[in-house]
């Protein structure tokens, strides 16, 4: 499977109407399962409506792979990750690395959901000299633990942070979220067996597994499967999750460390541009930028979902 992408449109970003992000922040002390649960789909909802809004007024972007991640960071900084805005300074902290950098913007917005960032800020993405790059830097936000986007690097590096912390006789976790398509890079799999047979137990590799690459389906392009298979075989803990279900995310980000001593590895089944119609499980929206007439069909679709 082949597509052809848009060139890039000339959007007026004053021109591009946005609703300011409702910060909800973590969720509440002593909030039960059911508010847990309705509070996170809630952000996520709110953060894929400003991330569609900001792709749109820059007129670049990686909606699909954003869309299919959100679920992910929304549970990991609102929940499942011991990480606040007041100590980004606290040695003991979980960490977080976005391996798939090109999803710069989902990580920017579940940022300020979080706390991290001003939410005004969002309103510079990609914009010369804003610091809201197309790809994360450690260098520009204080929250971003390392700068990201040449794919195969990011895992690499959250194996090396694991071994520090490990080192250091730490409990603190390092979280670290790859694309699908990105574990075709040999780096990943270097790393891979670095964390098996070093038992970094508190390591957790989340693979973004949507199954589309930018052009064609992963599939299509070199196989991954027996994914879960192979994983185990580097010395992995490996769950199967759905990705888009936040009690289950839950679930499985409350036992890193596992039991085991092994790195947890979780294939999270996503789907590219979820839960929008015509983008859902399109290759076409891995690098695209919507029309005013899609960008309302999908505001209108997320009011619902």
């Amino acid at each position: 499977m082949t597509t052809t992408e848009d060139l890039i449109p000339h959007v007026d970003a004053d021109a591009v109407p946005h609703a300011v992000l409702t910060v909800l922040g973590r969720v509440p002390v002593g909030a039960t399962r059911e508010e847990t649960v309705a509070h996170l789909a809630e952000a996520a909802r709110l953060v894929r409506r400003r991330d569609l809004e900001m792709v749109r007024a820059a007129g670049l972007g990686h909606i699909g792979g954003e869309f299919s991640v959100i679920d992910v960071l929304v549970t990991l900084y609102l929940q499942a990750m011991n990480v606040s805005p007041d100590q980004l300074d606290d040695p003991e902290r979980d960490r977080f690395i976005l391996s798939k950098g090109h999803a710069a913007a989902a990580l920017y917005t579940t940022l300020a959901m979080a706390g991290f960032l001003d939410p005004a800020q969002l309103e510079t993405f990609m914009q010369p000299t804003s610091q809201l790059n197309g790809h994360p830097a450690r260098t520009k936000i204080a929250a971003v633990e390392a700068s990201t986007g040449p794919l195969g690097h990011g895992l690499p590096i959250a194996v090396g942070t694991a071994f520090a912390g490990k080192l250091d006789g730490s409990s603190r976790r390092t979280f670290v979220v790859v694309g699908d398509g990105e574990l075709q890079e040999g780096s990943n799999w270097e790393a891979l067996m670095t964390a098996g047979n070093h038992r970094l137990s508190h390591l957790c590799v989340v693979v973004d597994r949507n199954r589309l690459q930018q052009g064609a389906r992963v599939a299509d392009t070199n196989d991954l499967e027996p994914l879960a298979d192979k994983l185990r075989a580097f010395g992995m803990h490996v769950v199967d999750v759905e990705g888009h279900d936040h009690g289950a995310l839950l679930d499985v980000f409350a036992q890193v460390p596992h039991a085991s001593g092994k790195p947890t590895a979780v294939i999270a089944h996503t789907m590219k541009g979820h839960p929008i119609s015509f983008m859902s499980d399109n290759v076409a929206w891995h690098h695209k930028v919507p029309s005013t007439e899609q960008v309302s069909q999908a505001l209108a679709e997320l009011e619902h979902s």
